[in-house]
């Protein structure tokens, strides 16, 4: 898939602000700084398109970019952050758990798992609630230039282990770096056949 145009559209803060729109969306979440923004830019191509922060945690509304006027890039808050308030963080539940239940527009989520870190309880917890409730998704391990190739492995492998315990077939696995741009034709390739499948066969969640 090539990225002509990619431009962000506005934020909101519930599923039932988003737009009136038939444009199939593809979303991307992940615990606070697993690097959700620069992987945004990176797979764009813009330095800035979604906002890199410095403080974990801020991205707290559901912000949507149009790609190519065709389809859309949402991004979703992220989880598991423990610096902000224990309202905030059942707040921020219910709007992720709301759009990826109630938005007919999803066709594929995309789960961000930071590759330099063992499997953790957050992350597994939220990809079997995912299973449990049929949404379509993938996994993306970020930030590999950060790690070295055999700590990448034993990471993901991990990771399979424990998700083998409950999952017979395991999600598509990407692995990405926003240094290095690894992984960015994967993904949107990904993206691309999702979405010419979806012309044939309409995708629910």
């Amino acid at each position: 898939m090539v990225i002509r145009t990619a431009k962000f559209v506005a934020s909101y803060p519930s599923v039932q602000k988003c737009p009136k729109s038939d444009l199939p969306e593809y979303a991307f979440i992940g615990r606070s700084n697993v690097g959700k923004s620069s992987l945004i830019n990176m797979l764009t191509c813009t330095k800035a398109l979604a906002k890199v922060s410095q403080t974990p945690g801020k991205t707290q509304l559901i912000n949507y970019y149009l790609i190519n006027d065709s389809w859309h890039l949402v991004d979703l808050p992220g989880y598991g952050y423990a610096k902000v308030s224990k309202g905030d963080r059942e707040k921020f539940s219910d709007i992720v758990l709301n759009y990826i239940l109630k938005r007919e527009n999803l066709h594929l989520l995309f789960v961000l798992i930071d590759s330099r870190l063992e499997p953790q309880d957050i992350d597994i917890q939220f990809i079997n609630w995912l299973g449990v409730n049929q949404v379509p998704f993938a996994l993306i391990f970020t930030k590999t230039d950060k790690v070295s190739s055999m700590v990448l492995e034993q990471n993901i492998e991990l990771h399979k282990k424990v998700l083998h315990e409950t999952w017979e077939e395991l999600p598509p696995i990407f692995t990405t770096s926003c240094v290095t741009r690894t992984g960015r034709e994967d993904v949107l390739n990904y993206i691309d056949s999702v979405f010419r499948e979806a012309k044939i066969t309409p995708c629910q969640v």
